[in-house]
Protein backbone atom coordinates (compact mmCIF):
# COMPACT_ATOMS: atom_id res chain seq x y z
CA UNK A 1 0.00 0.00 0.00
CA UNK A 2 2.76 2.52 1.02
CA UNK A 3 4.25 2.72 -2.97
CA UNK A 4 0.64 4.52 -3.83
CA UNK A 5 1.34 7.43 -1.11
CA UNK A 6 2.33 10.34 -2.47
CA UNK A 7 6.02 12.41 -1.30
CA UNK A 8 3.38 14.79 1.11
CA UNK A 9 1.72 11.60 2.60
CA UNK A 10 4.88 9.66 3.39
CA UNK A 11 5.91 12.97 4.57
CA UNK A 12 3.35 13.06 6.88
CA UNK A 13 3.65 9.41 7.96
CA UNK A 14 7.34 10.33 8.65
CA UNK A 15 6.30 13.63 10.40
CA UNK A 16 4.31 11.06 12.75
CA UNK A 17 6.51 8.97 14.31
CA UNK A 18 8.65 12.61 14.79
CA UNK A 19 5.96 13.25 17.12
CA UNK A 20 5.58 10.26 19.13
CA UNK A 21 8.99 10.49 19.52
CA UNK A 22 8.92 14.26 20.93
CA UNK A 23 5.93 13.28 23.01
CA UNK A 24 7.70 10.07 24.34
CA UNK A 25 4.57 8.12 22.77
CA UNK A 26 5.39 4.46 22.72
CA UNK A 27 3.38 4.25 19.51
CA UNK A 28 2.50 6.34 16.82
CA UNK A 29 -1.04 7.37 16.99
CA UNK A 30 -4.14 9.03 15.70
CA UNK A 31 -3.37 12.23 16.83
CA UNK A 32 0.36 12.13 15.67
CA UNK A 33 -0.81 11.89 11.95
CA UNK A 34 -3.13 15.39 12.81
CA UNK A 35 -0.17 16.98 14.16
CA UNK A 36 2.12 15.94 11.20
CA UNK A 37 -0.55 17.10 8.82
CA UNK A 38 -0.51 20.47 10.43
CA UNK A 39 2.98 20.53 9.80
CA UNK A 40 2.97 20.34 5.84
CA UNK A 41 2.94 23.03 3.75
CA UNK A 42 2.34 23.18 -0.27
CA UNK A 43 0.17 19.96 -0.37
CA UNK A 44 -3.47 19.02 -1.10
CA UNK A 45 -4.24 18.84 2.60
CA UNK A 46 -2.49 22.13 3.84
CA UNK A 47 -4.84 24.10 1.42
CA UNK A 48 -7.72 22.99 2.61
CA UNK A 49 -6.49 23.47 5.74
CA UNK A 50 -5.72 26.88 5.55
CA UNK A 51 -9.47 27.55 3.21
CA UNK A 52 -11.49 26.17 6.46
CA UNK A 53 -8.54 28.69 8.86
CA UNK A 54 -6.79 25.99 11.08
CA UNK A 55 -3.51 27.32 9.22
CA UNK A 56 -1.34 28.86 12.52
CA UNK A 57 -3.43 27.60 14.92
CA UNK A 58 -1.83 24.14 15.54
CA UNK A 59 -0.78 25.08 19.18
CA UNK A 60 -4.34 25.23 19.82
CA UNK A 61 -4.73 21.51 18.63
CA UNK A 62 -1.89 20.54 20.16
CA UNK A 63 -3.48 22.20 23.88
CA UNK A 64 -6.92 20.10 23.08
CA UNK A 65 -4.87 16.75 22.43
CA UNK A 66 -3.00 17.56 25.22
CA UNK A 67 -5.91 18.22 27.47
CA UNK A 68 -7.76 14.61 25.81
CA UNK A 69 -4.41 13.07 26.75
CA UNK A 70 -4.62 14.07 30.26
CA UNK A 71 -8.15 12.52 30.25
CA UNK A 72 -7.60 9.38 29.29
CA UNK A 73 -7.74 9.84 25.88
CA UNK A 74 -11.56 10.06 26.14
CA UNK A 75 -13.54 12.40 23.92
CA UNK A 76 -16.26 14.63 25.06
CA UNK A 77 -18.97 11.87 23.62
CA UNK A 78 -17.05 9.43 26.03
CA UNK A 79 -17.52 11.82 28.80
CA UNK A 80 -20.98 12.70 28.04
CA UNK A 81 -22.14 8.79 28.03
CA UNK A 82 -20.38 8.67 31.59
CA UNK A 83 -22.02 11.90 32.74
CA UNK A 84 -25.31 9.74 31.78
CA UNK A 85 -24.50 7.46 34.01
CA UNK A 86 -23.97 9.87 36.66
CA UNK A 87 -20.09 9.31 36.32
CA UNK A 88 -18.15 12.94 35.86
CA UNK A 89 -14.88 12.51 34.66
CA UNK A 90 -13.52 15.62 35.74
CA UNK A 91 -14.00 14.24 39.38
CA UNK A 92 -11.73 11.05 38.34
CA UNK A 93 -9.15 12.61 36.54
CA UNK A 94 -8.93 15.39 39.79
CA UNK A 95 -8.66 12.03 42.35
CA UNK A 96 -6.04 10.03 40.20
CA UNK A 97 -3.69 12.68 39.78
CA UNK A 98 -4.57 13.91 43.02
CA UNK A 99 -3.43 10.21 44.05
CA UNK A 100 -1.00 9.72 41.13
CA UNK A 101 0.62 13.24 39.91
CA UNK A 102 -0.64 15.13 36.77
CA UNK A 103 -1.01 12.87 33.47
CA UNK A 104 -1.56 9.64 35.19
CA UNK A 105 -4.30 9.16 33.25
CA UNK A 106 -2.19 9.42 30.09
CA UNK A 107 -3.07 7.40 27.28
CA UNK A 108 -0.61 6.93 24.71
CA UNK A 109 -0.73 2.76 24.39
CA UNK A 110 2.66 2.50 25.42
CA UNK A 111 2.39 -1.25 25.02
CA UNK A 112 -0.31 -1.80 22.14
CA UNK A 113 0.88 -2.06 18.25
CA UNK A 114 3.80 -3.61 18.71
CA UNK A 115 3.73 -6.04 15.67
CA UNK A 116 5.75 -5.33 12.37
CA UNK A 117 4.08 -3.92 9.45
CA UNK A 118 4.66 -1.79 5.87
CA UNK A 119 4.79 0.94 8.08
CA UNK A 120 7.85 -0.28 9.99
CA UNK A 121 9.99 -0.25 7.04
CA UNK A 122 9.19 3.25 6.45
CA UNK A 123 10.57 4.92 9.20
CA UNK A 124 13.02 1.60 11.05
CA UNK A 125 10.87 0.76 12.91
CA UNK A 126 11.76 3.86 15.60
CA UNK A 127 8.14 3.64 16.66
CA UNK A 128 5.45 1.09 16.41
CA UNK A 129 1.93 1.97 14.91
CA UNK A 130 -0.85 1.54 17.21
CA UNK A 131 -4.26 0.02 15.54
CA UNK A 132 -6.11 3.34 15.47
CA UNK A 133 -3.45 4.89 13.36
CA UNK A 134 -3.41 1.67 10.82
CA UNK A 135 -6.58 1.76 10.64
CA UNK A 136 -6.26 5.28 9.42
CA UNK A 137 -3.96 4.41 6.90
CA UNK A 138 -6.18 2.21 5.97
CA UNK A 139 -8.74 3.99 5.71
CA UNK A 140 -6.91 6.46 3.55
CA UNK A 141 -6.51 3.75 0.99
CA UNK A 142 -10.62 3.54 0.89
CA UNK A 143 -11.07 7.52 0.59
CA UNK A 144 -8.43 7.48 -2.32
CA UNK A 145 -10.20 4.40 -3.86
CA UNK A 146 -14.06 6.24 -3.58
CA UNK A 147 -12.81 9.73 -5.11
CA UNK A 148 -11.26 7.36 -7.73
CA UNK A 149 -7.87 8.66 -7.28
CA UNK A 150 -4.21 6.51 -8.08
CA UNK A 151 -2.82 7.61 -5.23
CA UNK A 152 -2.83 8.41 -1.75
CA UNK A 153 -1.92 12.08 -0.76
CA UNK A 154 -2.23 13.78 2.92
CA UNK A 155 -5.74 14.95 2.19
CA UNK A 156 -7.20 11.79 1.92
CA UNK A 157 -5.37 10.97 5.17
CA UNK A 158 -7.23 14.42 6.66
CA UNK A 159 -10.31 12.78 5.29
CA UNK A 160 -10.07 9.46 6.65
CA UNK A 161 -9.25 11.52 10.27
CA UNK A 162 -12.36 13.43 10.04
CA UNK A 163 -14.31 10.39 8.85
CA UNK A 164 -13.39 8.26 11.88
CA UNK A 165 -14.85 8.63 15.62
CA UNK A 166 -12.52 10.31 18.43
CA UNK A 167 -10.60 12.83 19.46
CA UNK A 168 -8.29 13.82 16.53
CA UNK A 169 -12.03 14.51 14.77
CA UNK A 170 -13.34 15.84 17.50
CA UNK A 171 -10.44 18.44 17.89
CA UNK A 172 -10.81 18.99 14.23
CA UNK A 173 -14.38 19.56 14.13
CA UNK A 174 -13.85 22.03 17.47
CA UNK A 175 -11.40 24.25 14.72
CA UNK A 176 -13.87 24.21 12.12
CA UNK A 177 -13.00 21.15 10.08
CA UNK A 178 -14.77 18.67 9.44
CA UNK A 179 -15.45 15.51 7.01
CA UNK A 180 -18.47 17.56 5.29
CA UNK A 181 -16.01 20.75 5.12
CA UNK A 182 -13.15 19.00 3.90
CA UNK A 183 -15.02 17.65 1.14
CA UNK A 184 -16.62 20.83 -0.01
CA UNK A 185 -12.91 22.35 -0.11
CA UNK A 186 -11.57 19.50 -2.04
CA UNK A 187 -13.80 18.12 -4.42
CA UNK A 188 -16.37 20.94 -4.57
CA UNK A 189 -19.29 19.01 -2.53
CA UNK A 190 -21.92 19.98 -1.16
CA UNK A 191 -21.94 23.78 -2.63
CA UNK A 192 -24.97 24.71 -3.90
CA UNK A 193 -26.20 24.37 -7.58
CA UNK A 194 -27.32 27.26 -9.90
CA UNK A 195 -30.31 26.07 -11.70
Amino acid sequence: MFERFTKDARAVVVGAVGHAERLEAETVEEQHILLALLDREASRGSFALASLGLAGRGESVERALAEARRRGGLSRADEDALSGLGIRLADIVSRVEEAHGEGALESESRTAGRGKGWWSGLVGGHRPFARGAKDLLTESLRVAVAQRDRHIGDEHLLLALTARPGVPAEVLADHGVTHASLRRVLYGEGEAKAG
